[in-house]
């Protein structure tokens, strides 16, 4: 998985646990401080999260973290690069 699959994937998942919440994207925008647009580009899949903003995700969609950046890392080429970063 690269990078922009992985961020693909995350965008979907925001969205599918957003809309199971019955939640807009411009109420969770609202919620954590941010437009519309940079909620409809995150569930793209054009946005690199920072930790915050995940966190911000995580704690409004009321889902702890490690569920909603649950993705397969195991097929990544070096994933121990990506658990420290994760840690």
């Amino acid at each position: 998985m690269n990078k922009t699959e992985i961020l693909k994937a995350f965008g979907a998942r925001v969205k599918a646990m957003r809309k199971a919440k019955g939640i807009t994207q411009t109420g969770l925008a609202k919620a954590i401080g941010k437009k519309r647009y940079a909620i409809q580009r995150l569930e793209a899949g054009n946005v690199d999260p920072s930790y915050h903003y995940v966190c911000q995700l995580a704690k409004e969609l009321d889902v702890p973290l490690e569920v909603l950046i649950d993705i397969d890392y195991t097929s990544l080429e070096q994933p121990e690069i990506l658990h420290l970063k994760l840690a």
